[in-house]
């Protein structure tokens, strides 16, 4: 370290972009925090033939241990129960994380899922490089391969993720308006209205990692997706759910909260063409600690029923 640029300087400099990429390559807020934690404590324990360029010794460090985390974390999401999707970022959290990239829908829980199909070392490259506008020899340092290696990796991964890369409307007030519109028509109980604002072939995930009620598999088709979500938005209005809208990971959506404001779950939209092409909801309550209180969905059920 040097006494030009003291550590508490280069944390200020250096950790939305560190977190950034974490997040990116992990999909789980908590750990790309421990990341940054982790990469600064070992920065500091280095020797100074290490640290030359702080911001490439650290953006090493963050990559080698999202690496070596996400190989123990893919065993673990194979087995995980229902759906798999990232811990959600709003919109405070998200306005830094995407500054630092060039393509705001990397951070998009789409997208992210998406990246799961690639190996550690395919997702390192491909971050570094598209989101991130590392060259060739920066990426093959950090991951210890040699440039052209990475080129192919990098060009191996891009194939893959462009054939399935999630497209949205490129209007933030266009998705915004349907969104709105969605909630409407679902709060007014019109079928019709809810119909024309879904795609023909939408998607509902539910997210509950086997901790809290959600769905056991993904639902297909604009009929079924629309009668679950009517139907959860009638639970919600019998259990008191306040519904405030929220962006998350830089797409439209909203967070449901008791009337004490305990939070029950985040849900994000992909908008495309004007209609919903997916939902994603996240009720397991480790991805949504970090967002605040969290309520206890079972008993809310449980005291809905004593009163009926």
């Amino acid at each position: 370290m040097t006494e030009q640029q003291p550590v508490e300087d280069l944390f200020r400099a250096e950790s939305r972009r560190l977190f950034g990429l974490s997040y990116r390559m992990l999909g789980s807020v908590s750990e790309a925090e421990e990341v940054v934690q982790d990469a600064f404590l070992r920065y500091q324990a280095a020797g100074p033939e290490e640290v030359r360029e702080p911001g490439a010794l650290l953006t090493t460090i963050a990559t080698r241990l999202s690496i070596d985390r996400l190989k123990s974390a893919r065993a673990e999401r194979e087995e995980y129960v229902g759906a798999w999707l990232p811990e959600p970022l709003l919109v405070d959290e998200t306005a830094d994380v995407v500054a630092e990239a060039e393509q705001a829908d990397s951070i998009s829980l789409a997208f992210l899922v998406l990246l799961e199909s690639l190996s550690p070392l395919e997702r390192a490259v491909f971050l570094l490089r598209e989101a991130f506008d590392y060259d060739y020899a920066a990426i093959g340092a950090i991951v210890e391969r040699t440039p052209e290696n990475c080129r192919q990796v990098a060009l191996r991964a891009r194939r893959q993720i462009e054939a399935r890369r999630p497209r949205f409307d490129a209007s933030r007030e266009e998705r915004e308006e349907i969104v709105r519109r969605f909630f409407a028509a679902a709060d007014e109980g019109d079928s019709a209205g809810l119909l024309e604002l879904l795609s023909e072939d939408v998607v509902l995930y539910g997210d509950g990692g086997g901790k809290a009620p959600a769905l056991g598999r993904p639902l297909f088709g604009a009929g079924r997706v629309g009668r679950t979500l009517r139907n959860w938005v009638r639970v919600g209005a019998q259990v008191g759910v306040v519904r405030e809208p929220a962006w998350v990971n830089g797409q439209p959506g909203a967070r449901f909260l008791t009337a004490d404001g305990e939070l029950l779950n985040v849900v994000a939209f992909d908008i495309l063409d004007g209609r919903v092409q997916a939902v994603r909801s996240i009720v397991n309550p480790e991805k949504l600690g970090h967002l605040g209180p969290l309520a206890d969905i079972p008993v809310l059920l449980a005291n809905r029923d004593r009163q009926s």
